[in-house]
């Protein structure tokens, strides 16, 4: 299973959004990360539909779309249809987990499940053969720039474990303080996409971050 990148454009400097895509493009990013806030489920607004819509028509990249907003399944379609790949619903802020992982697939799309750091692995286990991704939160979400969570891996560790028993393909997705040096540390424990924010997007250059995390990659692959 490869290794990927996805850059959280929640980092990004909204002014130069589209002059970043296109460097992150060019250093060979595959996904884009994209954190869409109610201001309800966590206590942060972020972007929404409109800015994803403008997103499907600037790039071709998968958008990897984490709806931190309460009863998402209100959501799904109006989500899809403005360009999301991957639609990633928290199971603390859904009421019908398996109905909306379904209605994900129907409409072609990718159906992922998030957990918050203190949910454990183990209530993803009814909903595991219907999901293509798990991404497990790495600091509570709402906010960049928090402090990895270390005690998180076991959730990624119980993810591995259950996925290679079990004979499933999802991939496991970890988001928040991911850095050069947190990142070997959840590759290790069974991470194959990490989402990256401000170690890519807030300081120094992209193309000399984005090169540190592929060198990183290269000794896990």
């Amino acid at each position: 299973m490869s290794l990927i990148l996805s850059p959280s454009l929640l980092s990004a400097d909204f002014t130069k959004l589209g002059e970043q895509i296109r460097i992150m493009e060019k250093c060979g990013t595959k996904y884009f990360h994209v954190d869409v806030m109610d201001g309800i489920f966590v206590p942060n607004i972020s972007i929404g539909i409109p800015v994803i819509k403008s997103l499907r028509g600037f790039t071709d990249r998968v958008l990897d779309v984490h709806l931190m907003i309460d009863r998402p399944e209100r959501y799904i379609e109006a989500f899809a249809n403005a360009g999301s790949d991957i639609i990633n619903i928290h199971i603390e802020a859904c009421s019908c987990v398996e109905e909306t992982l379904k209605k994900i697939r129907e409409l072609g799309k990718s159906p992922a499940l998030t957990i918050k750091p203190k949910t454990s692995w183990k209530e993803t286990i009814p909903y595991l053969h219907l999901v293509d991704m798990v991404l497990v939160m790495s600091v509570e979400p709402g906010f960049g720039g928090q402090s990895f969570i270390e005690s998180t891996l076991e959730n990624v560790k119980g993810l591995y474990s259950y996925k290679q028993k079990n004979d499933l393909s999802y991939d496991i997705e970890i988001d928040g303080g991911i850095n050069k040096d947190t990142l070997p540390k959840a590759l290790e424990a069974g991470v194959n996409i990490a989402v990256a924010g401000s170690a890519i997007l807030s300081k120094g250059s992209i193309e000399d971050r984005i090169a540190e995390f592929n060198e990183i990659f290269k000794h896990y692959e």
